[in-house]
């Protein structure tokens, strides 16, 4: 495995470390795709829903663009081993 690989593993782990705790406290948690359009990401909420959504013009929230079925947030979570 190259120095790279390790790094990206180590930085894979931490944000999935950082995802549980942030859950596990309350709090969303953003994922970024380069699937999505820009400037849209998805955002799992504490109660397993996952949201896909956008930064309101204020920038101190979020707009909901629409709710992932509970289909597709498993399917979400799967593609992204979470």
């Amino acid at each position: 495995m190259s120095n790279l690989e390790v790094l990206e593993n180590i930085g894979t782990a931490a944000v999935k470390r950082l995802r549980q705790q942030e859950l596990a406290a309350g709090f969303p948690f953003l994922i970024n795709s380069k699937d999505l359009p820009s400037k849209q990401s998805y955002l799992e909420y504490p109660d397993g829903s996952i949201s896909i959504v956008t930064v309101a013009a204020n920038k101190h929230a979020f707009d909901t663009v629409r709710k992932l079925s509970a289909d597709e947030a498993n399917a979400l979570r799967a593609r992204f081993n979470l």
